[in-house]
């Protein structure tokens, strides 16, 4: 792929997955941390769960959203990767340098 249509993708990508990546992430690690360290309750980790698993959504939606949200989260660190050029060849960095 074009690097440069590789880079506009994942422009675009990225603030459509951020916010339920950051969802996710935020409540695992809040929820982990506040039921081990902080001796959380259980209604603060059944809260966490709730909100980490995307429930609210509903039975329908909520495979759904894990499917998305794994997705663009592999999107973005397949691009990010390939973007960084460390799997490109020594051929292609001695033709740039």
């Amino acid at each position: 792929m074009n690097p440069r249509t590789l880079r506009n993708l994942h422009r675009k990508l990225a603030p459509i997955v951020f916010l339920p990546l950051f969802v996710t992430a935020f409540t695992g690690v809040a929820y982990r941390i506040g039921k081990t360290w902080f001796g959380g309750s259980d209604n603060f980790g059944d809260v966490m769960m709730y909100i980490h698993q995307g429930t609210y959504l509903g039975s329908q939606l909520r495979p759904v959203y894990v499917l998305l949200n794994g997705l663009g989260l592999v999107a973005m660190v397949v691009s990010g990767v390939v973007m960084t050029g460390i799997f490109r060849g020594s051929r292609h960095r001695k033709a740039q340098e």
